[in-house]
């Protein structure tokens, strides 16, 4: 029996979540990106006692490691492996784009379509991948550059599920709305408690001191003349 605690704040909304075999306990939530770095000990302190937890119970820490915001991820990342370290805890690193995935499948139990979750990366790009209900990867994780004419064969086989704060833009931008649907999507820990559950079962931790977040692409910052 896996009891772990699931860190989430790739995004806007962060979130502290427990569960135990893949079932969720608890779980927190942060709506300010600017309050996560704050909250996200608070939170794990707040589950713990509210639980009659101690931390020494936990088998293992859970982080949602990207693609996402970069100041949040670090922000995740960074508390994750301070919990592992001063713990002595192992560390599981948890893909966004599936840990979105397995939210929505949960939600709307449709088997035969495709799974699609954008996260905005600015301008007309969106990180996203492409999963089946059982969450095997069609698409791998990248960063897109969205046209029109983007994701025109995969929408040609089947109904795919598009969500996650990148895909408005693409709404506008489709060509064809055949076999598309968009859905509100709210991004939470708690979706990772399976996905947690698994990696633990397989023994697919990461090395605390070399493991970085999942960017996809470089940080990007204008230089000043």
């Amino acid at each position: 029996m896996a009891l772990i605690l699931n860190i989430d704040t790739a995004t806007t909304t962060g979130s502290v979540s427990l569960s135990r075999d893949g079932q969720v306990i608890q779980t927190l939530v942060n709506e300010k990106q600017s309050d996560h770095a704050a909250t996200m000990t608070l939170f794990v302190q707040q589950i713990l006692k509210e639980q009659g937890i101690s931390h020494q119970e936990l088998d293992a820490i859970a982080v949602s490691a990207g693609p996402g915001s970069y100041t949040g991820l670090r922000v995740g990342v960074a508390t994750a492996k301070g919990l592992c370290y001063a713990w002595q805890k192992p560390l599981l690193a948890i893909s966004t784009l599936q840990m979105m995935a397995q939210g929505l499948v949960s939600a709307v139990n449709d088997e035969t379509a495709w799974y699609c979750p954008m996260l905005d990366a600015r301008r007309q790009e969106v990180f996203m991948g492409l999963y089946d209900a059982r969450l095997k990867e069609i698409m791998p994780p990248q960063a897109m550059i969205l046209e029109p004419s983007s994701l025109e064969a995969q929408l040609a086989e089947r109904k795919i599920y598009f969500f996650g704060d990148g895909s408005p833009k693409w709404k506008l931008m489709l060509s064809s709305p055949k076999n598309a649907i968009f859905t509100e999507y709210v991004i939470s820990a708690a979706h990772m408690a399976p996905l947690s559950a698994q990696a633990f079962d397989q023994k697919l931790f990461v090395d605390l001191a070399y493991f970085s977040p999942f960017y996809l692409k470089p940080f990007y910052s204008p230089q000043k003349p």
